[in-house]
């Protein structure tokens, strides 16, 4: 008892084991080359996709710096032309002053604010625009220290005089041995609106900084708190203890870093680069180009999440496809690998019984090769008790042994010996012709020989079972080229089968029937027993399938049934329903020169 119970732990173990072995041998095959090419794939998509939104941001703060760029140089333009063309003596005239400004605003818009003109001392001598300029002294301000060092400026953004944000155009003229500029306010809002219609997705905002990294344009409202401290100090009435909001350092040093501080010769094409910003709270990208010879920057910056947002939800969807492939690879395997080792388990159970069946049959076998040699030994005291029982016969004919009272019972004692005798004889021959005759060899045969001879040995089982065996033969039969001893086996396996198909208590009948047909001579064996399921009758002439108890068959008989008819290039079927009986119909063909079909009358 042990003993089974190790074995059963054992073999537990054993399929515990192969079917963990299955599933992660599955697992790797399938995920392995699935997270592979995701790995490839997702890594060639996001560098293709991030090249593609950085070079569409670049072409993009590109096209808006050369529109920027511009503006300011039509402006710029434009003061020159009028400081060409009309000369200091008429430029000082504010009332001609007045007249350009109102051609200059027709023009563009309303983009010009004012007109001036302004000596080499700083002082406003003539304006035309909506302040009171006039006579306004500059002599101090920054933006005319560097318009007296170039022939053409353009100033920072800057609050001045009139406390608003704007910046100057100007363009220096020399006449009667003195400098002279002819300045105009920008108005700021119109130059502002070029740079806020600057719209990338959902967070994509720009503005422009100068080389100290202050603001240029007004700052978004996205850019937070920093904004509000930045846009009193624009806008409003005071600058907080004069401190002048920047924008982050890295930012203003990643703008120029290619010039290490100097201005450009050649304008260089947009420079992309990310860092955390604070402003938008998380890592974001920043797209930079150089304005006004690089005095100015026109910047572009997008939260990463928004600008490779189609990459963001392309991998998430790919993650969670992938988690769901997972997910479906490990229970397909693990079914997969549970219902490979049941089979497994199944074909090893069936092993093992086809096993213990096989060693049964060879039981068998031995026990019919010891029969054999028990029927032997028998037939020979039989022969000698039938010969002696003869010669008590003969003695009993003497004169001596006639005056015996009891002579005609012993005659009919001895009379009995010898029939039985006989009988035993004619039993232990038709063992010994059953069990000697292995010879395979074809011979041209009476089929209803073969059954009177099989049906005499199953007799006396059939009394024991209750079951009565019934012959039909018909008469006349054409002959038929078989094995004797093989055939004999098909027959006897065929009564044994239908006897044991007969429920003992209820009693029943066998029939063995031949007839002669087109086809050839057919056998057939019926009973009255419990019949086949339907299920079953696909595999009845499979080896090792049994319907009956263990111990009480091997599965082999009808297997080798049909081997042996098939091989003499005959036909086996079965017709049964449950409750209903059984009928097995052989078809053997007809020897060569013998007749076929029914024998005519």
């Amino acid at each position: 008892m042990r003993k089974n119970n190790s074995i059963r732990m054992d073999s537990s173990r054993y399929y515990h084991h192969l079917r963990r072995w299955l599933v992660g041998i599955i697992i790797l095959v399938s995920v392995t080359p699935l997270l592979a090419i995701s790995a490839i794939a997702g890594y060639q998509f996001r560098t293709a996709y991030r090249y593609k939104v950085l070079a569409h941001l670049s072409q993009v703060v590109d096209k808006h710096r050369a529109n920027i760029d511009t503006f300011l140089n039509e402006k710029l333009a434009d003061i020159q032309v009028l400081a060409e063309t009309q000369g200091i003596p008429r430029l000082s005239d504010e009332a001609v002053l007045a007249e350009l400004l109102h051609v200059l605003q027709s023009e563009h818009r309303g983009v010009f604010a004012d007109l001036g003109l302004v000596d080499d001392q700083g002082v406003q001598v003539a304006y035309a625009g909506p302040f009171k300029l006039a006579q306004a002294v500059y002599g101090d301000a920054a933006w005319f220290k560097e318009a007296m060092e170039s022939r053409f400026y353009i100033s920072d953004v800057f609050l001045g005089l009139r406390g608003l944000p704007h910046f100057i155009v100007a363009v220096k003229k020399h006449w009667a041995g003195r400098e002279w500029i002819l300045r105009s306010t920008i108005d700021f809002m119109a130059f502002n609106e070029l740079v806020e219609n600057l719209r990338i997705g959902r967070t994509g905002l720009a503005f422009i900084i100068n080389r100290e990294g202050a603001f240029q344009t007004r700052p978004p409202a996205e850019m937070g708190e920093d904004a509000k401290l930045l846009t009193e100090w624009v806008w409003g009435n005071e600058v907080r203890g004069g401190k002048e909001i920047l924008v982050p350092k890295t930012l203003a040093v990643e703008a120029w870093s290619p010039f290490n501080g100097a201005k450009p010769v050649v304008q260089s094409p947009p420079r992309v680069f990310s860092f955390t910003s604070q402003t938008l709270g998380g890592r974001a990208l920043f797209v930079t180009a150089q304005l006004k010879e690089g005095d100015w920057a026109l910047v572009v910056q997008q939260q990463k999440s928004d600008a490779y947002a189609i990459w963001y939800r392309t991998r998430n969807v790919s993650i969670a496809v992938l988690l769901l492939g997972s997910v479906a690879i490990v229970i397909t395997s693990m079914f997969l690998a549970r219902r490979t080792v049941q089979r497994i388990s199944q074909s090893d159970t069936e092993k093992e019984m086809m096993t213990d069946r096989v060693i049964q049959a060879g039981k068998l076998a031995s026990l019919g090769e010891l029969a054999a040699g028990i029927a032997h030994e028998i037939n020979n005291p039989v022969a000698i008790m039938v010969e002696e029982s003869g010669w008590v016969e003969d003695l009993l004919e003497e004169p001596e042994f006639s005056g015996l009272r009891n002579v005609a019972e012993i005659r009919r004692a001895l009379a009995q010996i010898k029939v039985q005798g006989v009988r035993c004889r004619e039993i232990t021959y038709k063992l010994l012709s059953f069990a000697r005759k292995t010879d395979p060899t074809e011979k041209t045969v009476q089929l209803n020989d073969l059954v009177n001879e099989v049906a005499g040995l199953s007799e006396q089982r059939a009394r024991f079972a209750n079951v009565r065996v019934e012959k039909d033969l018909a008469g006349d039969l054409p002959l038929v080229r078989v094995s004797p001893s093989e055939m004999q086996q098909v027959i006897l396996n065929l009564l044994n089968n239908a006897i044991d198909a007969i429920d003992p208590k209820a009693g029943g009948t066998v029939r063995i029937a031949t007839r002669a047909t087109e086809e050839g001579v057919v056998l057939d064996v019926s009973d009255t027993g419990q019949g086949i399921p339907e299920a079953n009758l696909a595999r009845i002439f499979d080896p090792f399938f049994t319907t009956k108890p263990v111990g009480k068959g091997t599965g082999l008989g009808l297997s080798i049934c049909y081997g042996i008819i098939q091989k003499m290039s005959g036909k086996i079927s079965v017709q049964s329903a449950v409750d209903a009986g059984t009928t097995f119909h052989i078809t053997i063909p007809v020897a060569p020169g013998s007749p076929k079909g029914p024998p005519t009358a």
